[in-house]
């Protein structure tokens, strides 16, 4: 087995896509019961617990992710443990991941409690979805190794982990922490400690103008959902969205947003300030050479190709890439 412990505190829904996760990439992980309960109660949350891993990782097998000889041995490197005798346990653990309910004083609490417990190289990161790190940095012994881990759910499954250092995070325990999660394949970015991270952000404004489309009469639900995933979605699986503003071009994005203010009398599409600027320096991206990101170091038609392959080869696993019609 490779790399060190892992522990969560709490054994729920979070806990337990988190041990999935890492037991999958060959780590020892212990989610920590942290419920007053009986011994009858322990038992009875522990193995409902670990009949779910094993569940999620009897699911992976059916897809062909897990040989389904390994999903037992891969399963019994996840455990669960009573709070009352968690304390060698979480000052051996290389990262500690606090999945309680999303209540400021619940996670506070169970923080302030695990941080006097964690190990002198132990990197002790919430999985808060809303609470911003430095509201609950406070609450750690050892504030320095804190940081928010937003994983997405299912997190066994979704790459992306978003990474929010605060005020007191050392750069050194946000460099281990992506480190880690790197070993275990995840894909970790790091953000500022702003509402939203990055994706919950801008799932929020395309969610809720996917609703207001409907409430508008502009196209069925069925209608929007099937061009979300036969466009919208195909499109940003391969090209970041800021690639794809510097693939068509900033202008395109100025215009086009001054059009729908307009038509729209809605000042939520109005282009930030950022976009305005780039098109009056010139950084229109990739016919440019510049953009949100920088092309001039690249082969800009190898480059081109390569998406182009990339939106063909995802295309054709979807089954979405008919045939040509040759001609006779």
């Amino acid at each position: 087995m490779s790399g060190g412990a892992i522990a969560c505190l709490g054994a729920g829904r979070m806990a337990r896509g988190i041990a999935v996760a890492f037991a999958y990439a060959g780590r020892a992980v212990t989610m920590i019961d942290l419920k007053a309960r009986d011994e009858a109660g322990h038992a009875r949350a522990t193995a409902e617990a670990l009949a779910e891993v094993r569940d999620t990782l009897a699911a992976l097998a059916g897809l062909g992710l897990v040989p389904p000889a390994a999903v037992e041995g891969i399963a019994a490197r996840v455990s669960v443990a009573r709070e009352a005798g968690a304390g060698p346990l979480l000052g051996a653990a290389e990262a500690i991941f606090e999945c309680v309910p999303e209540v400021p004083d619940v996670k506070r609490e169970v923080l302030a409690r695990a941080s006097r417990l964690a190990g002198p190289q132990s990197v002790l990161a919430s999985t808060t979805s809303t609470i911003l790190v430095d509201d609950l940095a406070g609450a750690c012994a050892h504030p320095e190794r804190f940081l928010n881990a937003h994983w997405l759910n299912p997190a066994f499954l979704i790459p992306l982990v978003e990474l929010s250092p605060g005020a007191a995070t050392s750069p050194e325990a946000t460099a281990r922490l992506k480190g880690l999660l790197e070993a275990a394949g995840k894909v970790p970015v790091v953000c500022a400690a702003r509402p939203g991270y990055i994706v919950p952000r801008i799932q929020a404004l395309a969610m809720n103008e996917a609703a207001r489309m409907v409430e508008e009469g502009v196209a069925s639900p069925a209608d929007i959902d099937k061009a979300i995933r036969h466009g919208f979605g195909v499109r940003f699986a391969v090209l970041g969205m800021l690639e794809f503003i510097d693939w068509g071009g900033g202008d395109i994005l100025y215009h086009a947003s001054r059009y729908l203010t307009r038509a729209l009398e809605s000042g939520r599409y109005a282009a930030p300030e950022i976009v305005e600027r780039n098109v009056a320096e010139g950084r229109i991206g990739l016919k440019t050479g510049q953009g949100f990101l920088d092309y001039t170091s690249l082969d800009r038609e190898a480059y081109r190709r390569q998406r182009l392959a990339a939106f063909a080869a995802l295309l054709g696993h979807l089954g979405l890439l008919p045939p040509p019609v040759l001609p006779k």
